[in-house]
């Protein structure tokens, strides 16, 4: 009975048209004039492993430079939490990490939305709830 409820579910995700595959950007230390947030650096992530896009933003004399890659979203959190004291924005030596885990997330930031916007669930959210309901019921059975 599980694997056909499981089945059902593989299927909703893939009927949603959710990508199962998460993009991020990817690039390695551009200056401040060029933080590779074009679409030409645009990259699929690995499916099940890769699930995060992590941003790594370093001030040094001569300037601002930036990785962005795809990583795991538990690896990037504790190097994210190994380089928090370094973390000093527009400080020369400074060595900020940001990990995300929605699509191109480690681009450029996002316009702010209104207060409406915000309260409309995001089509991965819903997703994600639907799972997590779907495998409650299947326990209660």
């Amino acid at each position: 009975m599980n694997v056909l409820v499981y089945a059902a579910l593989y299927g909703c995700l893939i009927a949603s048209g959710l990508p199962l595959q998460l993009q991020c950007y990817h690039c390695e230390e551009y200056s401040l004039d060029n933080d590779c947030s074009s679409p030409q650096f645009i990259v699929n992530c690995t499916a099940n492993i890769q699930n995060a896009c992590q941003k790594e933003v370093l001030v040094r004399s001569d300037g601002v430079s930036y990785r962005k890659v795809c990583a795991s979203f538990t690896t990037c959190l504790i190097v994210s939490a190994g380089y928090q004291s370094f973390c000093s924005p527009g400080k020369v030596g400074s060595v900020c990490i940001s990990c995300c885990n929605t699509p191109l997330c480690n681009g450029p930031r996002p316009p702010r939305i209104s207060a409406a916007e915000s309260l409309t669930p995001a089509p991965q959210r819903t997703a994600l709830s639907l799972v997590i309901a779907l495998l409650l019921i299947t326990d209660l059975v």
